[in-house]
């Protein structure tokens, strides 16, 4: 009955927020990335400093407060900034009576290994736009995406004269271990739609990512390993001996992409999609294509 009433209750105001400035709050950073391409400015976001930091993407204009954090948002801040709307992930559903007494309450799915992490923020997006009543626009937006991935898959077709290689994304966490972007991953989903198969299989998990041992990564042949900017240590694992008899590494199928969120809204697949795109047309168009590799 409460999801019924919240539902109605967005409806009715729907077209009243088509013509006017929302009063939205935020209290995950994937609500936050849709609000922000939807031109709707949130009244506050938790952790805004680190969205600023970590996410970047869309921006987060500089005057928009921090609500706590996403663990604990500021139940105080949220009052005396009167939000029409509240926007929370299901972590916080144990608060949502509290939250509740301030403003109607929407949750949204956030990663997980039950559902489609991509479906889910494509459903998340589209519905937040039919609240708050830009709908065209949201297919706007989402159509122009697919405009931009369409034109990277066909330079990355053309680079690579049809033989695109298989790609594995990887975040490194220190000289001993990496994370790697698996299946149900937001870069897994990437690639997927540039045309690229993953160079090594892995499990599926909540969040799409594997931490693996830096040894691991010498399973992998043939394919190309992308690594996610910055790492602090870099320059020490990648003068070891270990890390310079890595074949990627050897064959020159290693690169670079600049630091990307990986657990956004579906946005963030344009902007993965981009800085992949980007460091494979760095690298020799020789790096052809490759089969895939199972992780035990």
């Amino acid at each position: 009955m409460r999801q019924w009433l919240l539902g109605a209750l967005l409806l009715w105001l729907a077209p009243v927020w088509a013509d006017t400035a929302p009063r939205v709050a935020a209290l995950s950073w994937e609500a936050t990335e849709h609000l922000l391409m939807l031109e709707v400015t949130p009244l506050t976001v938790a952790d805004a400093g680190d969205y600023r930091t970590w996410v970047v993407r869309p921006t987060l204009p500089a005057g928009v407060p921090s609500a706590g954090s996403r663990l604990e948002p500021n139940l105080e801040l949220l009052a005396e900034l009167r939000p029409e709307l509240i926007v929370i992930p299901p972590l916080l559903e144990d608060i949502r009576p509290l939250l509740e007494r301030i403003a109607p309450v929407q949750v949204y799915p956030g990663f997980s290994q039950q559902h489609d992490n991509l479906q889910a923020q494509r459903d998340a997006f589209l519905d937040l736009a039919r609240a708050l009543g830009r709908v065209a626009l949201a297919e706007q937006r989402l159509q122009a995406m697919e405009a931009e991935l369409a034109r990277w898959r066909e330079r990355l077709q053309a680079h690579y004269g049809g033989h695109l290689p298989a790609v594995t994304v990887i975040r490194l966490s220190s000289p001993t271990a990496a994370f790697i972007n698996g299946p149900n991953s937001m870069p897994q989903h990437a690639l997927d739609l540039l045309g690229l198969q993953p160079a090594m299989e892995l499990a599926p998990s909540p969040w799409g990512i594997t931490q693996v041992p830096i040894t691991a990564l010498g399973r992998i042949d043939r394919g190309v390993v992308l690594h996610i900017e910055p790492f602090a240590q870099e320059a020490q694992l990648f003068a070891s001996p270990l890390w310079q008899a890595m074949p990627f590494v050897r064959e020159q199928r290693f690169a670079g992409m600049p630091s990307t969120w990986t657990y956004g809204g579906v946005f963030s697949l344009q902007y993965l999609a981009e800085a992949m795109a980007q460091a494979l047309l760095k690298l020799p168009s020789e790096s052809g294509k490759a089969p895939r590799q199972p992780l035990e």
